[in-house]
Formats: structure tokens, C-alpha cells, sequence
């Protein structure tokens, strides 16, 4: 192997490393601002005795409970959260895609971005 090569395949080595480093604490921030949310949500549940719903309704779509986080009512604050928490694997498959296009390696692009989509499509059209 000539020594281009080599310094070609440690820097994609290293690219690689970096990605995967970028990876790891974009999962990591997600889990820890996620759990910051449940915790301030838990808190006023504790502090108020309520959930911010009368009687046993809460909010049922993602419209309702960021409009309900926004009023601090604590199972939006929650629920939003452990949204948050959901997305954080999706963004994995995001970034997954990117990698993958940058490589050109078509195949795992095309099953990335078929996850993505039935992810992203639970999401939104989940009951």
C-alpha cells in the first residue's frame, strides 16, 4: 500500500472516529436534557398535587402537550420529555443517513432512510 493510501484511509479512519464521538454525545445530551425535562415535570407533579388536567384526561397528540408544557402543567412537562427522550434515537438514524451518503454506500443509505421514514411516520401518525 503506497503511502497515500494509507494517509487516505487514517484520515477516513479518523473521520470515522469523529463521527461516531459526535454520535455518542449527541445520544448522551439527548438522554440528559430528556431526564432535566421528566425531572422538572416530576417535581411539579410533587409540588402541586396535580397533573394539569382535570379529572383522569391528559394530553393525547404532540400539539396538546407542548402547548400544555408551555403552560408548566406537569404530565405535559413529562410527556414532553419522554419525547424528547424518542427523538434521540431517530437523530442517531438521522446522522446515520448522513454518514452513510458521505461514504457512498448506497444500501445502508437506502435501509437508513427507510427507517427513518417509518419512524418518523410512527411518530406522527401513531396512535
Amino acid at each position: 500500500m503506497t503511502t497515500d493510501a494509507t494517509n487516505r484511509q487514517k484520515d477516513a479512519e479518523a473521520e470515522l472516529r469523529e463521527v461516531e464521538l459526535f454520535v455518542s454525545k449527541a445520544l448522551r445530551f439527548g438522554v440528559l436534557v430528556s431526564a432535566v425535562i421528566i425531572l422538572f415535570g416530576l417535581i411539579r407533579f410533587i409540588h402541586t398535587g396535580e397533573g394539569g388536567y382535570p379529572g383522569h384526561s391528559y394530553p393525547t397528540n404532540i400539539k396538546e402537550f407542548f402547548a400544555g408544557a408551555l403552560q408548566l402543567k406537569p404530565f405535559a412537562i413529562i410527556q414532553s420529555g419522554l419525547f424528547c427522550l424518542i427523538l434521540t434515537p431517530v437523530l442517531r438514524v438521522g446522522v446515520s443517513i448522513l454518514v452513510f451518503l458521505k461514504e457512498k454506500d448506497w444500501l445502508y443509505v437506502g435501509i437508513s432512510s427507510l427507517v427513518f421514514l417509518i419512524l418518523l411516520s410512527s411518530l406522527l401518525f401513531g396512535k
